[in-house]
């Protein structure tokens, strides 16, 4: 855990918004992993187009599953392969599919900030609506709390539903003041997620606003951001 974490963990924060700040969102192959793979795991591990395309033609199995049941191409997002990723779902891959932790490569990107690798995965097919991770969220939810402007502005565009609440409680807009740090990055989070037209009455469980929960933190440059939108 971070200093900013442990700060953020005491007073007044919620524990379990410290517990999600302070986890990994998903868990990329380790290298001990990527060494035991073979077939399509091992052809996306390495970006080898061509051995995926052979393989493919024999009839291989595209949507082959790792231990975390990882598929091909989350395992070439992860490792940015993007000709692979390409050659994975012209193969037949499943652009939409969920590893075991229920993330899919555009999420996987997102938390990533990693937005060629969003971009692709969004032209392959996968979809910014989709209900990913244990918290029931977005990718949307997800760049939000980690303030990835560029990724929400793609996100938005690419039709990721705005007022999305996870089984948190929380709503993209929620999760850039209450998993973000008031700075910069996150204010502007907050500021492209308020001009795309997000919902800011929608509270949390405990009945806090966005404005609320800013004032709480005292999150001066957000708070002055809804005010400024309200009075719009």
């Amino acid at each position: 855990m971070s200093m900013l974490h442990a700060v953020r963990c005491t007073g007044s924060a919620v524990f379990i918004a410290c517990w999600i700040s302070s986890s990994h969102a998903q868990v990329p192959p380790s290298s001990a992993e990527k060494a035991e793979y073979t077939g399509m795991l091992a052809a996306a591990s390495r970006g080898d187009v061509a051995h995926i395309k052979a393989l493919a033609a024999t009839g291989a199995k595209v949507d082959a599953r790792d231990a975390q049941g990882r598929t091909p191409l989350h395992v070439a997002a992860f490792n940015a392969r993007h000709a692979a990723m390409g050659a994975l779902v012209a193969a037949g891959a499943d652009p939409n599919a969920l590893e075991n932790d229920r993330y899919d490569i555009v999420t996987i990107a997102a938390v990533a900030n990693d937005v060629q690798t969003l971009e692709l995965a969004l032209a392959l097919g996968t979809s910014a609506k989709n209900i990913t991770s244990r918290y029931d969220g977005t990718a949307l939810i997800a760049a939000a709390h980690l303030g990835h402007t560029e990724v929400v502005r793609i996100l938005i565009r690419a039709g990721a539903p705005l007022d999305h609440v996870n089984n948190l409680g929380w709503t993209a807009v929620i999760e850039a003041i209450v998993l973000g740090d008031g700075g910069p990055r996150h204010t502007d989070t907050l500021g492209i997620l308020v001009q795309a037209g997000a919902n800011l009455d929608l509270a949390d469980r405990n009945g806090q606003t966005p404005l609320a929960l800013a004032r709480a933190r005292g999150f001066h440059a957000m708070v002055d951001l809804l005010q400024q939108s309200r009075a719009r």
